[in-house]
């Protein structure tokens, strides 16, 4: 890691300039508004998550942070042992001073006092309190704001010898002192926000006693900083007040890191610790599984010694055993007045086997990883110069994607596109319906001497093998535990890949009025059904984020995006969409249904509900929530609530009838385009023949109502031909109102703040085309 003090440039994690520059940080955690702040009652909340992903007692979770080259290696546990035994000859040394025998639950023998141990007043005072603290007996049990201090002296204690370290022996080692960090505790908590989609329950956290753990050059001093900036913020400790409190602090540390994966843009996993008296766990949150260590028991000497060795690692390892993205990284430039990132996307060159980077820059986050888990899939609007920011010609997506293999040849969503292109690259009418591919590919990381393809194949393979051996292990593993651990081992692999296509607008959640939504969907829509007539591809991720609004010169215009759970006609999907709110109540039912185009459609219906119903950008979803009371009642909430049998069977009860339709969904949305656009399709899926209705008593029963969709498959082309007629009218009718400079709905006309760029969470509008006055901040 290096700084570039000419640029500021910075390599996570350590940088004095980064530190030290005055830029506002703030608006890279922005707080945001979104959809599920109006969602405050989940039947299936975080903890459930937990349980059903946390594998307890894995030995190799400290392992993932030893550095690959084998000689630094060597150096991290020389370090480690001087560390201790500074820290033993302290703590001796603490003892008689206090005229009582020191730490007789300790095991090991203890080392003499070592003359290289710094006569210092604050070292002084961290070992007294870390003998407080390791030599309380077993039965004794410490509140968690007790325990909280205890643990900042000794990770003070450990910064301090290993800041010592590097000034008398950093050039020496196989290390430089800007390529290092310190781990020290920080002031300030962690914002923790509520983001699009939200699959789960947030705890109260005001009355919990937790350490946030920061990184910083080893040019700081030694002491607990003050408000760092948000993307230093490295982990989450939370005390554990008794042995029965694990299971809250663990759900505590989870809502953090999931706040971590919202607002560190970089990051590939996260680590994390929990303190229950004298023993200290670790965790690692991987997009599918969280492991935590064995204890490390401080009272100990070897429970110190490995406290430590942890420390050190995290202090001397490569950013990607830290949990973050090398090829994403944060700079400070005073000359911009604001943070952006700066994204390596590479390339293999198939001839020479070399990987060669092509850099963009960003200052905007279109969606953050929203989720705990899953594919983290990340969008950023992004240019070839950090001139050119404010005009975005690229969208970045930086994803975990479930491909089913790690090799670095799996490229399913380029090679979809690249047929779409083939087959309507010379047709003027949907020759710009489909986002542009201008490269794919797996996100590549450094292990050593090689490069490897980034998976959670390759990066998590020592948690997984440990895993397996537990299963593998004794008769202890069994019931829902040993199901849990052979869960994991079947699970896909996941590729981290990064996908550039050509900029094509904004995503339809942020459109000004419910017109435009209407001519994009309509758009995407007619274009998506001339890729299934032609090339038999179906989309199977029509949300949100799947549909952008373009502006041209002839005017607005929808155009599909996100093909990455596309699949072929008559073929099994392999995987469905992480996020259950739009998915058809088939593919709820079974992930790998075939499915077929009303499958898009139906996910269509959803999509327009929900945007009718919150609002169709921040400010109408803002001001909705406002609105809305303690514990409101609304039925579309259950589409985002639950199991996804929960989901299948509330949207069932919804469009039953058009009397259900009606009293649960239509009542409840805001009046313009979208309700009738809404109506019209549902009563298509529903009913596209007279014959569906007579039939509808002679369909069997699922869970003990009647499945109003099931019969709809045989008349796949009557559907078909409506809704694209309806979709075509409905589309003339809101661009004659866009034409008439109006729209037909009673939406606030919400034009976002045209300030300009800002790494927040789409808090305003990325501008189309055109100079933009760069906002101070």
């Amino acid at each position: 890691m290096t700084t570039h003090l000419t640029t500021g440039e910075v390599d996570l994690p350590s940088s004095s300039t980064m530190v030290n520059d005055k830029a506002d940080f703030s608006i890279l955690a922005g707080k945001d508004l979104s959809f599920s702040d109006i969602s405050r009652n989940r039947d299936y909340g975080l903890d459930d998550l937990i349980q059903s992903i946390l594998h307890r007692s894995c030995k190799a979770v400290c392992h993932l942070a030893t550095p690959c080259d084998p000689d630094l290696c060597t150096v991290v546990g020389n370090i480690a042992s001087d560390i201790t035994a500074d820290l033993e000859a302290c703590l001796l040394m603490a003892a008689r001073g206090k005229g009582h025998a020191y730490n007789t639950r300790s095991k090991g023998r203890v080392n003499k006092p070592r003359d290289t141990v710094p006569a210092n007043e604050h070292l002084d005072a961290y070992a007294r309190d870390i003998l407080k603290w390791t030599s309380k007996k077993s039965s004794t049990r410490l509140a968690a704001d007790n325990i909280a201090p205890f643990l900042e002296s000794l990770m003070l204690f450990i910064a301090h010898h290993i800041k010592d370290h590097y000034r008398r022996h950093g050039a020496a080692d196989l290390f430089k002192p800007e390529d290092c960090r310190l781990i020290l505790p920080v002031n300030n908590d962690m914002e923790v926000e509520r983001t699009d989609f939200d699959s789960a329950d947030y705890v109260d956290l005001t009355d919990f006693f937790s350490v946030k753990c920061g990184m910083f050059p080893i040019s700081n001093g030694v002491t607990r900083q003050k408000a760092p900036a948000p993307h230093l913020i490295f982990a989450d400790a939370e005390m554990v007040g008794h042995p029965d409190d694990y299971t809250e602090a663990e759900l505590r540390l989870a809502t953090k890191t999931k706040a971590l994966f919202f607002n560190q843009h970089n990051r590939r996993f996260a680590w994390g610790l929990t303190v229950s008296n004298c023993n200290i766990h670790a965790y690692v949150f991987s997009p599918d599984d969280i492991w935590a260590s064995t204890a490390m028991d401080i009272s100990g000497i070897k429970g110190r010694r490995a406290f430590i060795s942890l420390l050190v690692n995290w202090s001397l390892c490569t950013v990607d055993h830290l949990g973050f993205d090398p090829s994403i990284r944060y700079v400070v430039d005073r000359s911009f007045g604001s943070p952006y990132l700066k994204i390596d996307v590479h390339n293999m060159d198939k001839s020479t086997g070399k990987v060669e980077p092509q850099t963009y820059y960003s200052q905007w986050c279109l969606g953050a990883a929203d989720r705990l888990n899953g594919c983290h899939a990340r969008y950023f609007a992004a240019s070839a110069s950090p001139e050119s920011m404010d005009k975005p010609a690229f969208l970045i997506k930086d994803v975990w994607m479930a491909t089913g293999s790690g090799s670095a040849d799996d490229a399913h969503e380029s090679s979809v596109l690249a047929v779409l292109h083939s087959e309507f690259n010379k047709s003027n009418e949907f020759s710009g319906s489909f986002v542009w591919l201008v490269s794919a590919g797996p996100v590549y990381i450094s292990q050593g001497n090689t490069v490897v393809a980034d998976s959670t194949a390759t990066a998590f393979s020592g948690l997984s093998s440990t895993t397996q051996d537990a299963a593998k292990g004794s008769d202890s593993t069994q019931g829902s535990s040993r199901s849990k651990v052979q869960h994991s081992l079947n699970r896909q692999v996941r590729q981290h890949r990064c996908t550039v296509t050509k900029w094509a607008g904004n995503m339809i959640s942020e459109a000004e009025n419910q017109s435009q939504v209407v001519v994009a969907v309509a758009d995407a829509m007619i274009a998506l059904n001339a890729a299934y007539d032609k090339c038999k591809i179906l989309h199977g991720n029509i949300s949100n984020r799947a549909i952008l609004l373009q502006q041209t010169v002839d005017g607005i215009r929808g155009v599909l995006a996100e093909f990455d759970y596309a699949c072929y006609a008559g073929v099994a999907a392999v995987e469905s969409p992480e996020l259950m709110l739009f998915q058809s109540m088939r593919s709820l039912d079974n992930p790998r249904v075939v499915r077929t185009f009303l499958d898009d459609c139906e996910s269509l219906l959803y999509l327009v509900c929900w945007l009718g119903t919150f609002g169709i950008n921040k400010a109408e979803r803002a001001a909705y929530i406002a609105g809305l009371p303690k514990n409101p009642y609304l039925p579309i909430l259950t589409w985002n609530q639950g199991t996804t049998a929960d989901i299948a069977n509330a949207k069932r009860l919804h469009v039953a009838t058009e009397e259900t339709f009606h009293s649960f969904i239509l009542s409840k949305m805001r009046n313009g385009p979208l309700r009738p656009l809404a109506e019209a399709i549902e009563r298509l899926e529903r009913v596209a023949d007279i014959d569906i209705r007579d039939a509808l008593s002679r369909i069997p029963a699922i869970n003990g109502m009647h499945d109003p969709l099931v019969l709809r498959h045989a008349f796949l082309a009557a559907i078909i031909a409506n809704l694209l007629g309806v979709l075509a009218k409905h589309r003339n009718a809101a661009l004659a109102a866009l034409n008439a400079g109006g729209a037909e709905d009673d939406s606030t006309m919400a034009t976002l703040p045209g300030a300009g760029p800002s790494m927040r969470h789409y808090r305003d509008k990325v501008p189309q085309a055109g100079p933009s006055k760069r906002p101070r901040y």
